[in-house]
């Protein structure tokens, strides 16, 4: 499959592409920063807990702990 490169098009390519772009990004919906960022806190702290990245995996279910040491004698 071929890579597309928008310096390679047309201008008017460009711009079509540019139009359309706008258009998608018209019909969002938009949000305060300031809300959006209070709600991901409020998430991320109620999940806390049960985040294995905060709290840790427990070693019975841990699928990455060593199973054995290796001796050399």
């Amino acid at each position: 499959m071929l890579a597309l490169h928008i310096e390679d098009l047309p201008e008017k390519e460009k711009l079509k592409m540019e139009v359309e772009q706008l258009r998608k990004e018209v019909t969002l919906q938009r949000q305060q920063v300031s809300k959006c960022s209070e709600e991901i806190k409020n998430y991320i702290e109620e999940r806390s807990g049960e985040d294995p990245l905060v709290k840790g995996i427990p070693e019975d279910k841990n699928p990455f702990k060593e199973k054995g040491s290796c001796i050399i004698s």
